[in-house]
């Protein structure tokens, strides 16, 4: 019966009782209508709930103090904004109070709603003796059953948060999951608990990592008796660790948001995303719901493989609110890049009707509550648009999604977030899916961006010029310029998208490795230099592009069309293998790049030479004549100021930092350091 009521709870996401913390007692009214519950969430920390005064008194504040009684021996305690005002009226409140100077709960006696003016108490409660605040709770290490699973002790941080330390586990099952649920042991009767990273795919491997789980919706350990690593498919537990009962651990302060869905079928793609959807005659209702910001996208659709999530060959749906209008696009993927014009004709992720096919996607309804966005679409299952896939009603249909970052122009850039592995649904089920549960938000801590690499040498006449991954949106290029991105970036002489100056009257060369294979919609990047920040000149308008100066990398014909002259073959960078890690979890960019490895194409560089001259603007930029935003910025000067050159100042980059794959022998390789200037902001 436990294991039902937890798990009714945990899909309806409602909860019979929310854990709020020890409780510490019922304030004792006297005066002014006080009256209100009071809970110890940490050492540190009371929340008073149902809280009413009617701010009549005086001079009057939170009060707490080590006497025997409340007097005027005490001390403020800070409200619910951190502010030591008098206090206003409150009615039937909820909120936290922190002790003021890391003072603990158990350093006093009383808490008390106290007028200085009159020395009188108008509501107290007392603590009790020997009073053992919530805190953190370590237990046992994981056991070890099967495939190598190993832990340290794990450690309850809240009732919602798991960290699992040392964390070591082979990756060799095929279908398991982080599993929980009540009994005297693992069992198939569970629920999946998303990774580290909100994923529910099959577990990776691990090899001796600190994670921190968070549980979905409603559910808390009180609700539950143990923690697995099992496998859902051969109902194998490969390791476990009971969880106690009624831990004494603070409250979960993320905030629970519940699922709304009203179609039959609803499953859980992500901690972040669900899709629900119900077919009746020959269409099909579907509806996305996010927890994404204002300026993001959903995408999902049929994969382009029957096999497993591909991106490639995809039909999606992009799906977003702006300002008072919701959108749910058709969108075909026929290369992993933006849409761009290759040979006469589009290739990308494009929009339907910009390659001459129909969007057979009609927008429903459109909401953003709570943070959460809404997005219901409907479709025809099978399209008369012969680049759109049929939604079968019959046999397993391969899944794809994402989540990620807007454009300036509303457009999707490169996704954050997308599946790993595979989505297999019958869509057409008789027995709906139901594994939808409640979004939950946390506070997450701010990222500091990677620093920022400057080139600054007077000397240094000659630029290499390569691609690789642009880093993650908290950390890399969009950190770095505020600008989206569409996945990778520049890498000059080794360092992404550094800042680097140039001297006016000198002339410096460009050996660029941006590949030449104009049929390539994702990996054709010649190099220009113009004086605005994004590039992407092939994609503008020819109005636009009139607007631009450009200022290297590009020759014009007789009428006046530009056609880029520095293409040179492709050097790229990329992830050793595949890995669910984030790139912001690199906490700088020497530690992202030792995990990439490098691979070359046959052939010489392009060379482009620029002399910059008094006619060319302070600041100008490099990139790519194909896609935008690839690229930053270059400093032109009349001359190199002294701290420019002040060895304190100075580092170097070695490329030995990256593994290199080399398929032809490309000299630019052995050159072994540049001169560096890094500047944190």
């Amino acid at each position: 019966m436990k294991l039902c009521l937890a798990f009714l709870s945990l899909l309806l996401g409602v909860s019979s009782e929310k854990y709020r913390g020890k409780y510490v007692g019922k304030l004792n009214s006297y005066h002014h209508q006080v009256s209100g519950d009071v809970y110890a969430v940490d050492a540190y920390t009371l929340l008073i709930t149902g809280f009413n005064y009617d701010g009549n008194g005086p001079d009057t504040f939170f009060w707490a103090g080590a006497s025997n009684r409340p007097g005027p021996q005490g001390f403020i305690v800070p409200d619910e904004h951190g502010n030591t005002n008098i206090l206003d009226r409150y009615f039937n409140r909820d909120f936290t109070l922190t002790l003021p100077d890391r003072k603990k709960i158990t350093d006093i006696n009383w808490f008390a709603i106290y007028d200085l003016y009159t020395q009188n108490a108008f509501g107290d409660v007392y603590i009790p003796e020997e009073f053992d605040p919530p805190s953190t709770q370590k237990i046992s290490q994981f056991s070890k059953k099967a495939n190598g699973v190993s832990s340290g002790s794990l450690e309850l941080l809240d009732a919602k948060t798991i960290t699992i330390p040392n964390l070591t586990y082979n990756g060799a099952g095929k279908d398991t999951y982080f599993w929980v649920g009540v009994g005297p042991q693992p069992s198939s009767k569970g629920y999946k608990v998303p990774d580290e990273y909100g994923y529910l795919e099959p577990l990776r491997l691990y090899n001796s990592e600190t994670i921190t789980l968070q549980l979905p919706g409603d559910l808390t350990v009180f609700d539950l008796d143990w923690l697995s690593i099992y496998n859902v498919e051969t109902k194998e537990n490969f390791g476990s660790v009971i969880l106690p009962d009624n831990p004494n651990v603070p409250p979960s302060l993320a905030k629970i948001i519940p699922h709304k869905s009203t179609l039959p079928n609803c499953i859980q793609l992500h901690k972040d995303l669900q899709v629900s959807w119900e077919i009746f005659g020959p269409q099909i209702t579907i509806q996305l719901a996010g927890q994404i910001n204002e300026n993001s996208y959903m995408s999902f659709g049929l994969s382009g493989s029957s096999e497993k999530a591909q991106m490639l060959g995809s039909d999606v749906a992009i799906a977003f609110i702006d300002g008072h209008r919701g959108y749910a696009l058709d969108y075909n993927i026929t290369a992993n890049s933006p849409c761009v014009k290759v040979l006469g004709q589009y290739k990308g992720v494009c929009k339907d009707d910009l390659i001459g096919a129909i969007d057979n996607n009609q927008i429903h309804t459109f909401a953003r509550e709570d943070e959460i966005t809404y997005i219901t679409y409907r479709r025809t299952l099978i399209s008369s648009d012969p680049g759109d896939k049929e939604f079968k009603t019959e046999g397993i249909s391969q899944l794809i999604w994402a989540l990620g970052r807007l454009d300036a122009n509303k457009e999707p850039a490169f996704h954050d977030t997308y599946p790993r592995g595979s989505t297999p649904i019958e869509l057409g089920r008789k027995e709906p899916y139901q594994t939808c549960y409640s979004f939950t938000k946390t506070q997450s801590e701010p990222k500091d961006r990677w620093e920022r690499p400057k080139i600054i040498d007077k000397s240094l006449r000659t630029f290499t010029a390569t691609l690789g991954p642009s880093g993650g949106p908290h950390r890399g290029y969009p950190a770095i310029t505020g600008m989206s991105s569409n996945g990778l970036a520049w890498y000059l002489n080794g360092l992404l998208i550094p800042e680097i100056w140039m001297k006016r009257g000198f002339t410096y060369a460009f050996r660029i490795f941006g590949g030449n294979n104009p049929h390539s919609a994702e990996f054709y990047n010649p190099f220009i230099i113009t004086d605005e920040p994004h590039g992407g000149v092939e994609r503008l308008s020819e109005a636009a592009q009139k607007q631009i100066r450009v200022l290297g990398g590009v020759q014009y014909t007789l009428r006046g069309q530009p056609r880029p002259t520095s293409a040179g073959p492709l050097c790229l960078a990329r992830h050793k293998g595949v890995d669910r890690r984030l790139d912001d979890d690199f906490p700088t960019f020497r530690k992202f790049n030792k995990s990439l490895q490098v691979t070359c194409e046959t052939g010489d560089p392009a060379i482009l030479e620029v002399t910059p001259n008094s006619s060319w603007p302070d600041t100008v930029y490099y990139n790519s004549y194909t896609h935008s935003n690839m690229g930053w910025k270059i400093h032109i000067v009349d001359s190199f100021s002294a701290s420019y050159s002040s060895s304190s100042q100075l580092g170097s980059f070695m490329f030995s930092t990256l593994q290199i794959i080399v398929l032809s022998t490309v000299p630019f390789l052995v050159q072994k350091a540049y001169i560096t200037i890094f500047e944190k902001f």
